[in-house]
């Protein structure tokens, strides 16, 4: 039967209808977010929840999690990114605790550091005295609760900022810092191992107190979960991109291995080209990328941003946290109440100084971590793994000169600093930077808006800080896509 020209016209009515249907479902801006990370998904989920799903999310990498990652070694799945949630148990609540601890119920344990005056090794061998180690720990917290109040009377503009260091001059009067390796390693774990960068770098106004413990808590949880921390970024993905029955994300507006190449942005709008010669284009785009990243030049900005944004990204440093995993045949090492955590009090400031064993984590997997930071880490990155190695097995056999060492059968050597997509681990804010510099960080740029954890106003660094970051730069975008409310304010750097 040959339809009427009547039924025809019905019927391209009706189609017409529903694309109009469709169109106004799908009504809103176009946004493209760079990367799949924490902030880059907590970003689109916020977009989602006020009627922006016009989404592309493009991620260079084939996971989704970023910097949030699980790696399997020695028959085990171990987080070679962030492993902790960090700020627990206070006056606020961390946004990421009820998500790991009661939604997915991810096997987490409380890390216990109260012992450590008892686990502080010799450089060739033997234990420090405790009540020794724990006065001079006594010392070191003396002079950082100093630090803690003089920064409460610091002018917001950070005009009288100084180094963590000079805050250690002025109450320890050590005039270069701790000089003797047991202060050398007291000090390393007190900030390093937080930081990942020395207190000759880092800000005071902004890292004493750091607003994480002050905010939500002192404890912190270790997450050891075969399912991977990145578990709670693919939990809030599934919130607003389509799932499978297993959970697998098959959403059509996440791409995974696009390398953001370069982004052209005019008023009229956004460009996006990656490394497969894909081109993208879209009304806003979201980056997400590291300030590592930013401060590369595997992104190309068209045209290039203005002189205030790449002297704020510049201004930032982009710290480097090596966990080093190592398998061996047999535990040699104590275990027990009190012996999670122990230090190496080396005569050279950063050599293997922070070991932490996995009696309840891993039970029966014989794995060792050390963390190494900043130089250690980008010198260790440059040698073999064979290298680093056979040093770590140096300094593990002059802790335990008594005990048969085995050789390590197995070693897990991230490389955070030496991959591209990456280049560093988390932001640390330096001695010199103050809000002023951090609010041009986030600022957006015409139509280029920015979100990640470096931009987190109060808990940079931190996982928390990423997910509140995409948050709060979403907002930002939704203010001017649907309210109109586009300048963003930055204040004066001495108001």
């Amino acid at each position: 039967m040959i339809p009427s020209t009547a039924t025809i016209a019905l019927v391209l009515a009706v189609l017409s209808l529903a694309q109009y249907a469709f169109l106004a479902t799908a009504a809103g801006p176009r946004v493209i977010i760079v990367g799949a990370g924490m902030s880059g998904i907590s970003a689109g989920k916020r977009l989602s929840e006020a009627g922006i799903t016009d989404l592309l999310i493009l991620e260079a990498t084939d996971h989704v999690g970023g910097r949030m990652h699980k790696q399997n070694f020695a028959g085990i799945n171990v987080e070679v990114g962030a492993n902790w949630v960090e700020g627990v148990n206070g006056g606020k609540m961390n946004p990421i605790w009820p998500i790991v601890n009661s939604t997915l119920k991810l096997r987490n344990f409380r890390s216990d550091f109260d012992y450590l005056a008892q686990n502080v090794y010799k450089e060739n061998g033997g234990l420090y005295d405790q009540d020794y180690v724990q006065k001079r720990l006594d010392q070191a917290d003396k002079a950082e609760e100093s630090g803690k109040k003089l920064s409460g009377t610091l002018p917001a503009s950070g005009s009288n900022d100084m180094s963590i260091l000079a805050m250690q001059r002025l109450y320890d009067h050590q005039p270069n810092g701790p000089e003797m390796p047991v202060d050398m390693a007291l000090d390393y774990y007190k900030f390093d191992y937080e930081l990942a960068e020395p207190p000759r770098v880092s800000s005071m106004q902004n890292c004493v107190p750091l607003p994480t413990f002050s905010d939500f808590g002192d404890d912190t949880y270790f997450v050891a979960d075969q399912r991977g921390y990145e578990s709670v970024v693919y939990h809030l993905a599934g919130q607003y991109l389509k799932t499978d029955k297993s959970g697998k994300i098959v959403d059509p507006r996440l791409k995974l291995n696009k390398v953001v190449r370069e982004i052209s942005y005019s008023p009229n709008g956004v460009t996006v080209k990656t490394e497969d010669n894909s081109v993208y284009q879209a009304d806003y785009v979201m980056v997400s990328a590291s300030l590592g990243v930013l401060q590369s030049d595997l992104i190309q900005f068209k045209p290039q941003l203005p002189a205030w944004k790449v002297v704020a990204i510049y201004k930032f440093d982009m710290a480097v946290y090596t966990k080093i995993f190592v398998k061996f045949p047999k535990k040699f090492w104590p275990e027990g109440k009190g012996r999670e955590f122990f230090l190496y009090a080396s005569s050279r400031r950063g050599y293997y100084v922070v070991w932490q064993e996995f009696e309840k984590q891993y039970p029966d997997a014989n794995v060792l971590l050390v963390t190494v930071t900043d130089e250690e880490s980008r010198r260790i990155e440059q040698q073999s793994d064979n290298q680093t190695k056979a040093e770590i097995m140096e300094v593990l056999r002059k802790m335990f000169p008594g005990k048969d060492v085995p050789d390590a059968t197995d070693i897990l050597v991230p490389r955070w600093w030496s991959d591209r997509f990456y280049k560093g681990t988390f932001s640390n804010w330096p001695i010199g930077v103050s809000r002023y510099e951090y609010d041009q960080l986030r600022a957006p740029v015409g139509r280029v808006y920015f979100t990640g954890e470096h931009t987190s106003e109060h808990y940079n660094g931190y996982v928390h800080g990423a997910y509140l970051a995409g948050i709060d730069s979403a907002e930002i975008l939704i203010n001017c896509a649907q309210k109109k409310m586009c300048k963003y304010h930055v204040q004066g750097k001495y108001d």
